[in-house]
């Protein structure tokens, strides 16, 4: 098998009503592509990192009444999880597909790694335009890389549930969703520009 894009069929799939009538849909139609993009991923980033990544993909299980309104698999440098460690996610919301470099709450030495991102401030805001920043990873909305501020990192420095995820959108209309070989290379592309600030945010544990 192998991954041929994702289709409208996969965002619908948020607007199934019922937590376990959701998660089926999940686990039948996005999860398998999950996985094959996942291994294509985790091949790559090892041969980019030279070091062995693990492929995880969202289980959803602390959930026992609202259906998820995202999915998504990580990649990290840990098998056992990637919550507490720098991680790239690939996911889907109802409208978009993302694709992060991802540092969430649950992070050790988060205050560490915004240091060293405020350090680094002009190379961040200098990734491409169509890149995008969000603050919080159970939230659709995110905002254009050139409005970044050092006050944001601070706020990712400062305060314990505050999190900072980098990367680009691709949205549900777009035509690069529906030929998954051209989807992938644009994964790659994606991350290969985040890779410099996962080492940098890596070398700090």
């Amino acid at each position: 098998m192998e991954f041929n894009g994702f289709s409208e069929k996969d965002f619908k799939t948020f607007d199934i009503e019922g937590l376990d009538e959701r998660m089926k849909a999940i686990q039948e139609r996005i999860q398998p592509k999950f996985k094959l993009i996942g291994e294509e991923l985790v091949d790559y980033l090892s041969a980019s990192l030279g070091n062995e990544m693990f492929l995880h993909i969202a289980k959803h299980a602390r959930r026992s009444v609202n259906p998820p309104k995202d999915t998504w698999l990580a990649v990290a440098n840990n098998k056992r999880g990637y919550k507490k460690h720098p991680h790239f996610q690939v996911g889907l919301f109802d409208d978009h597909v993302f694709i992060w470099l991802a540092l969430i709450y649950e992070l050790p030495n988060k205050e560490k790694i915004a240091e060293h991102f405020l350090e680094n401030y002009r190379q961040l805001s200098q990734l491409p335009s169509d890149y995008v920043v969000s603050l919080d990873h159970t939230k659709k909305e995110s905002f254009p890389i050139s409005e970044l501020s050092e006050e944001n990192l601070e706020r990712f420095r400062d305060v314990k549930k505050a999190e900072f995820l980098i990367g680009r959108h691709v949205k549900s209309s777009s035509n690069l969703l529906n030929d998954g070989e051209k989807f992938i290379a644009y994964t790659k592309q994606t991350i290969d520009m985040l890779i410099p600030f996962y080492k940098k945010a890596l070398s700090v544990n």
